[in-house]
């Protein structure tokens, strides 16, 4: 398919902001580009939500109304899916250890071996 086949959409303010926002959403892996989903890449992420949040910056009071909402909108679904997806990254990479350590039916003396018995708060369901 060549480029004549395919129209380019016209560069606006709106389609820059979308396509950053979207590559942010598939790095975070919210999104998937093709048949798997992808892995969380969270610095990757992190980057693509950086240069929305500097634009945003560099563009304050040049920005009418509805482009000011727009740009605010998407930091803040970005940043909020950015934390949800640093928990589930880190309560998975948490997973395989949790499951290595003994029970308390497994420990020496029945002591338990929770994590609420050694001070630590339970993670949320």
């Amino acid at each position: 398919m060549s480029e004549q086949d395919f129209p380019l959409p016209p560069p606006t303010f709106e389609f820059l902001v979308f396509s950053l926002k979207t590559q942010a959403e598939l790095r975070l892996g919210i999104l998937a580009y093709g048949d798997k989903p992808e892995q969380p890449d969270l610095p990757a992420s992190r980057h693509a939500i950086d240069l929305l949040a500097m634009m945003a910056e560099k563009t304050r009071g040049n920005l009418s109304i509805e482009e000011q909402r727009l740009i605010e909108n998407a930091l803040t679904e970005l940043r909020f899916r950015y934390v949800q997806v640093s928990e589930e990254v880190a309560k998975a990479s948490a997973a395989p250890r949790s499951s290595d350590a003994p029970r308390s039916s497994d420990a020496p003396g029945g002591a338990p071996t929770d994590t609420a018995a050694q001070g630590e708060e339970p993670s949320q369901p």
